[in-house]
């Protein structure tokens, strides 16, 4: 972390009441947090297993020409 950065990110932590160390492991705590619930999101919205031979063709049996 820059120095800059470390600066703006002091401030935060004085403006929240906390110290430097507290802030920054309070901010990686909710960015793993924020990651996992991102991971759990994706691993919902991914496809079923892919039907069978026979359910296929009969779905395309069932589609018109």
């Amino acid at each position: 972390m820059t120095e800059g950065q470390r600066a703006y990110e002091a401030k935060r932590a004085a403006k929240a009441g906390m110290s430097l160390e507290k802030w920054m492991a309070l901010k990686a705590k909710e960015a793993e947090a924020e990651r996992a619930a991102a991971a759990k999101a994706v691993e919902t919205t991914q496809p079923t297993k892919k039907s069978g031979f026979f359910s296929r063709l009969m779905e395309r049996a069932q589609k018109p020409i």
